[in-house]
């Protein structure tokens, strides 16, 4: 163990993953070693304040990729929040700083989310101007991403085999005390080596040895108002001379222990070091972005200390009282500042491209 291990909690270390996340009725929570075969959200029981029955209209599922290429960041996604679904693919020209956006709401079950990450299990969404298409082989750590998208911006398609990099971070983070109430959050984040192309107006991107992509599989249960924060790089970085893969997830959100239960973590190739929780700060709120913000990302033990500077900003704001208010946001900039490992190795960042989510939620 490094010197700055002792700021990880021993229960941010993945364990081996039992089969089933929920079974009668209660969550496991904790850090994992790899895919859940089961995880049946529904069979929860009062996982909300709601009645059981409203489950499927209180549970939020979706399947995310973002997806480094030498030119900028796409990202695609399907997202069922009960109520409704969204398809929704970017990409953002990082030399130009412009960004084109893709998105339609559909039906709640017109966004399929596959009911787990193994054995070519499949999220999907379609209609005639649009696909998003996800094959998940977890287990053998490979995934496929393919679609298309026509709409204001143009069109947009895409292809891309994913191979994993490193380890998984599977976490289950509990949003209430288990005690009173199991109120989990899920997310597995995987850091891939991306094959393929993506096509913005009949222009074509083809990756390099240098692609790479994440892919963000979520389900939870939000409390009544909610908020988080995250930030990531994904790609490679020049280390004392030395070309090496390289991501970093950080993300700040509503659980009840952040330093038993979080998500941080820096993925290299075939290891990752856990980083402790970190606190987002910003100069203004998203909603009043006008071309250019700062957030900065800092913990309390010199491990993360970073400058988030935004040039871009997608947006998805819905204020429907007294049903739903949505504010979330979808960011692009670069990074400045350092993080540290668990032996106290310092990476620094320098004008690095990056990308992020600000989501507040009323429901």
């Amino acid at each position: 163990m490094g010197e700055f291990s002792k700021f990880i909690s021993p229960k941010r270390r993945s364990v081996p993953t039992p089969k089933h996340l929920v079974e009668d009725g209660k969550c496991v929570f904790g850090t994992f070693d790899k895919e859940f075969e089961t995880m049946d959200f529904l069979s929860i029981k009062n996982p909300t304040e709601a009645p059981d029955f409203l489950n499927p209209i209180r549970l939020t599922l979706w399947e995310a990729t973002e997806v480094h290429l030498k030119e900028g960041y796409m990202l695609t996604a399907v997202c069922n929040m009960g109520l409704f679904g969204v398809a929704l693919t970017l990409f953002y020209d990082q030399r130009m700083r412009k960004l084109y956006r893709w998105q339609e709401t559909l039906a709640s079950h017109e966004a399929v989310i596959s009911p787990n990450l193994i054995n070519g299990s499949i999220t999907h969404a379609q209609r005639k101007k649009l696909r998003v298409h996800y094959v998940n082989n977890f287990q053998d750590g490979k995934a496929n991403v393919d679609g298309f998208f026509e709409g204001k911006d143009g069109t947009i398609d895409y292809n891309f085999e994913l191979t994993r990099l490193s380890k998984p971070s599977v976490v289950s983070i509990p949003f209430a005390h288990p005690e009173e109430r199991h109120r989990p959050l899920y997310t597995q984040k995987d850091f891939f080596q991306a094959k393929g192309y993506v096509t913005v107006n009949g222009k074509t991107y083809e990756t390099t040895d240098d692609s790479t992509a994440i892919i963000d599989d979520h389900r939870g249960y939000y409390p009544r108002e909610m908020h988080y924060d995250w930030a990531t790089f994904m790609g490679k970085m020049n280390h004392k001379g030395k070309e090496m893969f390289f991501a970093l997830n950080l993300t700040e959100n509503q659980t009840v222990d952040p330093e038993d239960y979080n998500e941080n973590l820096i993925w290299f190739e075939n290891e990752v070091s856990i980083l402790p929780p970190a606190k987002f700060t910003k100069d203004k709120p998203t909603i009043e972005f006008d071309g250019h913000a700062r957030w900065h990302i800092q913990d309390e033990h010199d491990m993360v200390n970073l400058d988030f500077d935004l040039f871009q900003v997608f947006d998805m704001v819905t204020h429907a009282l007294p049903v739903i208010n949505i504010e979330y946001f979808i960011v692009f900039g670069e990074f400045n500042g350092y993080v540290r490992d668990e032996n106290g190795e310092k990476y620094e960042f320098k004008h690095v491209p990056a990308m992020g989510e600000d989501k507040s939620v009323i429901f």
